[in-house]
């Protein structure tokens, strides 16, 4: 159930030997034997196998996985192929469209693609129950995940971190705002997207920021 990218493994190999990341894999496991949880346990670190620590540029952070039958894959925001576009992603689509200015449908909501290019599609929380969101939130994940973030900002340059609602934002403070660039905005979730998405030009900035740095921009 560990990480086997092996630049991830070389970056937290101490921290999976550390008492709380032990006692967090076995409550993972008690919760998996009692209960339907998701993402399928051997996608649980699945951000990490399709992103490499080396790749890293874009971090995206959200909040848990999906919670319904068959749709968490191991990456925020993504589902399976298959599975209908949930709403916070169509958000995310229609503002992606908007910023330049493309008529792009999306056929799927499996963002592996976005991973494949660099993009680190985080949760803070790598589990959660069905049809229970946030359900796992008495779990340390979020020490983990802080540190993950805290590795990516102190060990690499230039990463553009995406905080998109109020949970991404306080997850903002592992981050050296000095040497990345921080994106903040209001959650791309039906409830909230008309005040506080639309409108966030994150997905050009993120681009401008890249190719200002000498890396290639993302196919979004």
């Amino acid at each position: 159930m560990f990480i086997n990218d092996p630049s991830w493994q070389n970056h937290l190999a101490a921290e999976f030997q550390k008492p709380y990341f032990i006692e967090l894999m076995q409550q993972v496991d008690e919760e998996y034997m009692n209960f339907t949880c998701f993402p399928p346990k051997d996608l649980i670190f699945n951000a990490f196998e399709k992103c490499s620590f080396d790749d890293v540029k874009v971090v995206i952070i959200g909040q848990d996985p999906y919670h319904g039958d068959g749709e968490a894959n191991g990456l925020c925001f993504s589902v399976n192929d298959g599975v209908k576009i949930p709403p916070s992603l169509r958000n995310i689509f229609a503002e992606i469209n908007s910023e330049f200015d493309t008529i792009f449908t999306p056929t799927s909501g499996n963002l592996e693609r976005w991973a494949s290019q660099g993009i680190l599609l985080l949760n803070a929380g790598l589990t959660v129950r069905k049809d229970a969101a946030n359900s796992h939130k008495h779990l340390q994940w979020n020490v983990f995940t802080d540190t993950v973030i805290k590795k990516i900002s102190d060990e690499k340059e230039h990463v553009v971190f995406l905080l998109w609602g109020s949970f991404a934002h306080k997850k903002g403070s592992q981050i050296d705002a000095e040497k990345h660039l921080v994106l903040e905005c209001g959650h791309p979730s039906f409830a909230h997207s008309h005040k506080k998405w639309f409108g966030n030009n994150h997905f050009k900035l993120t681009n401008e920021y890249l190719i200002s740095k000498d890396k290639s921009g993302i196919s979004w």
